[in-house]
């Protein structure tokens, strides 16, 4: 098997630190998984992206272990404006 590249070595630690930080909190195992899953999709190549992902997991790795997070929610994105603006457009057609 090839050995995982520094990178890789630390996205995995971050997720296991992440998994132990879990224990005890319902909700946050299934997120956390979800997360980590969907990160998976990025190509290997976008280092600055994979590396911007780790250092944000970091900070909220963090903020679990204060102790005082008791849920776990996120912000989704809203809609492109102009898909907004395309259907104000049809609707008045």
């Amino acid at each position: 098997m090839a050995r995982h590249s520094r990178l890789q070595r630390e996205v995995l630690g971050l997720y296991r630190q992440f998994l132990r930080a879990c224990r005890g909190k319902p909700g946050f195992l299934p997120r956390v998984q979800s997360e980590f899953r969907r990160a998976a999709r990025i190509p290997r190549t976008d280092v600055l992206l994979i590396e911007y992902l780790l250092r944000r997991g970091q900070r909220q790795l963090a903020q679990l272990r204060e102790g005082h997070a008791t849920r776990m929610g996120f912000f989704a994105p809203g809609r492109p404006k102009q898909e907004e603006k395309e259907e104000k457009e049809n609707a008045q057609s």
